[in-house]
């Protein structure tokens, strides 16, 4: 079974490459777009309690959905194709991000905001300079965990014609084509643990930066 998959690997070569940039690509601008929104909306939620409740809880629903049930009834309303896969996506990477940025910010120590506020500090000073920094490190774990499941679900992506590796998946299944699907099943893995041993590194160097742990 190995050798049949590398041999696979070296005569569709083309196939994979084109496969992979795919992935890459459609999972790079969910990550964007879902870093953008989870924070902003963190931020948010910090100010307004009601709203927080409110995200949180309706990002707690959507993930008990299933994520093809998801695709299903977003290809009913923007159609089959990238803009379907990329919504889809973003949701369930949503959750994540916005609670790890609701919880990072809500849980840096009063003592250091009353101290930094006594020294003059303003609201974007305090948010930019003291919050934020602080909150880094667990905004940072949300965001290797939102990566990791970004790259997972674009391999779903195909299924309703946004390709990427999950067409590998796809004709592997539809054809009956074991080494093809484990073909595509383990280059999505194989991005996923790259992608969050780099971002692990990463954020050991935040804690030792921002919260003085020891590496």
């Amino acid at each position: 079974m190995i050798k049949s998959i590398i041999g696979l690997y070296h005569q569709r070569s083309q196939f994979f490459i084109e496969l992979l940039l795919q992935h890459l690509y459609i999972t790079s601008v969910c990550i964007v777009i879902t870093t953008t929104v989870g924070l902003l909306l963190g931020l948010l939620m910090t100010r307004h309690p009601l709203i927080a409740a409110i995200v949180l809880r309706l990002s707690s629903v959507i993930y008990t959905i299933p994520s093809i049930a998801i695709f299903g009834i977003l290809v009913s309303i923007t159609g089959i194709g990238l803009a379907s896969a990329i919504i889809a996506i973003v949701l369930y990477g949503l959750l994540p991000m916005v609670r790890s940025t609701y919880t990072g910010l809500t849980e840096v120590d009063d003592e250091i905001i009353e101290a930094a506020v006594g020294m003059g500090s303003g609201q974007r000073h305090l948010l930019f300079w003291v919050r934020l920094p602080l909150a880094l490190a667990v905004i940072f774990s949300g965001f290797r965990t939102m990566v990791v499941m970004t790259i997972a679900l674009g391999g779903i992506a195909s299924f309703i014609g946004a390709g990427g590796l999950g067409r590998a998946i796809w004709r592997g299944i539809s054809t009956n084509y074991a080494e093809m699907t484990i073909a595509g099943s383990l280059l999505i893995a194989a991005i996923a643990i790259v992608a969050d041993l780099i971002l692990e590194y990463i954020e050991k160097r935040v804690r030792i930066r921002y919260l003085g742990e020891e590496g």
